[in-house]
């Protein structure tokens, strides 16, 4: 767990220190630090840490829990259902859905609604991600942002219904290889990277220890949504799909 995410009491020290009376106001460091990209720790393991349950536990640089995936099973597409992108404090923000028919192993992910607002707010859908052919090269995957959020009505999720056409070309490219912790999102019209994905080292030394690839880093660059960072992370473990075997806790 301290290799995990290490710096967790030193970041609850900090906060309590800046949120007493008479705290230290924020620095130019670290509204430097704000601009700077953000780095996370991914555990693809259920934050709610039962055997044979999985999911993500994502850390922040300071070692405390920025989103989760909890408890989904690795079953087949057709039967897997949605999933839920949630908070480090379990308030869901976005949900991703299997589009069932479909040859190119395409997600959808929609807007979760706020409390209080209408049902049909759920077809708010924020983009369609699919699995690259073979014939792309090192691109993995590739997504299309909705170019509006429509408040259609909509049946029940189980139902998943088919999303609006989606545009000529898309928004971001992921390259590399998810199943070697390697691979990086690039927006398309620039080629920019927005995002990073790699093995997490860990320990002191010129020589750190490479943990497995249950856990790895992901990096966002500034002004990009981490959120939709992460929710594209997720899409990119079903999709790179390979058996799942639950950890046996022992006694």
């Amino acid at each position: 767990m301290s290799r995990i995410h290490p710096n967790a009491e030193a970041s609850r020290r900090r906060l309590l220190l800046r949120d007493a009376p008479g705290g230290a106001a924020p620095s130019a460091d670290s509204a430097a630090a704000s601009a700077a990209a953000k780095c996370y720790t991914v555990w693809m393991r259920s934050s709610m840490g039962f055997q044979g349950t999985d999911g993500f536990s994502v850390y922040d640089a300071g070692g405390a829990l920025a989103f989760r995936v909890d408890n989904y099973s690795r079953r087949r597409k057709i039967f897997a259902g949605e999933l839920t992108l949630m908070d480090g404090h379990g308030a869901p923000i976005l949900s991703l859905r299997p589009q069932i028919i479909s040859m190119h192993d395409q997600w959808n992910c929609y807007k979760v609604p706020e409390e209080g607002q209408a049902k049909r707010a759920r077809s708010q859908q924020l983009f369609s991600m699919r699995k690259c052919s073979v014939l792309q090269g090192s691109r993995e995957a590739e997504v299309y942002m909705s170019t509006a959020c429509s408040t259609t009505t909509t049946t029940s999720p189980a139902s998943h219904p088919a999303p609006p056409p989606a545009p000529q070309a898309p928004s971001f490219w992921i390259e590399g290889c998810f199943r070697r912790r390697s691979c990086k999102i690039r927006r398309v019209v620039d080629g920019q990277e927005v995002a990073r994905i790699a093995r997490k080292k860990a320990g002191p030394g010129k020589a750190p220890l490479t943990l497995g690839d249950d856990v790895f880093s992901l990096v966002v660059q500034p002004d990009v949504d981490c959120a939709l960072i992460m929710a594209l992370v997720v899409v990119l473990d079903r999709i790179c799909w390979r058996p799942y075997t639950p950890l046996i806790c022992s006694s």
